[in-house]
């Protein structure tokens, strides 16, 4: 039997987008350096350290990406909103309201709940190297993936998450709808390390010495609804992951001020 194929680097479409290389190469370099920012970096130091540099893919077509989004915007306006994203959302296989959708709102700069632009959609299908409907899909598990693992990652589209579902004109997130985002958020980030506990500057695993407990998440959302709370602030937000990635599981290092 022959070696088993390597599993592809959710960051290798981002690294062949930025260096050109072909996919293969993209591949060798974040299996040796793991991050991505190390593994550009050692490309450009020595592209043929692993041998000839291998044809790169044809470059993604912006042409395809614009035909997608104009089959999905809407017939009186530029952009992409609620009606066109049910049937792209049908068009993926996905529902509306899972959880990955808000790592392809962070990916495409989509401004609000239901809205893409045609620059966000063309740049970041370009930086996820997709260009068809087929890819788009191959995307999701990638982007899924690494928001339950990757803890920089989440921290990433969580702050999005904030900007992106708050209304147009609000300052602050209404509670009513920050708590079913965090709680999409929060349940898919302990899935995998994306919500490891973290000490000063060290990941420490969420096993039996851990921190945030899922029965925390409802005792925050039981508390927001006591207290009345209309509204989240960004800071509130915010800290409020620093709070579940640093907090031990009996709140032993809990400090009032």
């Amino acid at each position: 039997m022959g070696d088993k194929k390597s599993k592809v680097h959710p960051d290798s479409a981002q690294f062949c987008s930025i260096t050109a290389a072909s996919q293969k190469d993209a591949q060798n370099f974040l299996d040796k350096y793991k991050k991505l920012d190390v593994a550009i970096d050692a490309f450009y130091n020595d592209p043929t350290q692993f041998g000839p540099l291998s044809p790169a893919a044809p470059a993604t077509s912006t042409k395809g990406l614009v035909q997608i989004f104009d089959s999905f915007k809407d017939k009186d306006g530029d952009d992409i909103t609620i009606d066109g994203t049910i049937r792209f959302c049908e068009a993926l296989g996905v529902d509306p309201e899972d959880v990955v959708l808000l790592a392809i709102a962070y990916e495409l700069k989509s401004p609000r709940l239901g809205q893409w632009t045609k620059q966000g959609w063309i740049d970041g299908w370009k930086n996820l190297g997709c260009d068809s409907l087929a890819g788009m899909k191959s995307a999701l598990g990638t982007l899924r993936t690494k928001l339950s693992n990757d803890p920089a990652y989440f921290r990433k589209v969580y702050g999005h998450t904030f900007d992106f579902a708050r209304q147009e004109g609000q300052r602050s997130l209404g509670t009513d709808t920050a708590i079913p985002f965090w709680g999409l958020l929060l349940a898919h980030g302990q899935k995998g390390g994306a919500l490891t506990r973290r000490d000063g500057e060290q990941d420490i695993p969420m096993d039996g010495q851990g921190g945030w407990k899922p029965a925390y998440t409802d005792l925050w959302f039981e508390f927001l609804t006591s207290k009345n709370v209309k509204g989240i602030s960004k800071d509130t937000w915010l800290m409020f992951l620093d709070f579940v990635r640093t907090i031990n599981a009996d709140f032993s290092n809990y400090d009032m001020e």
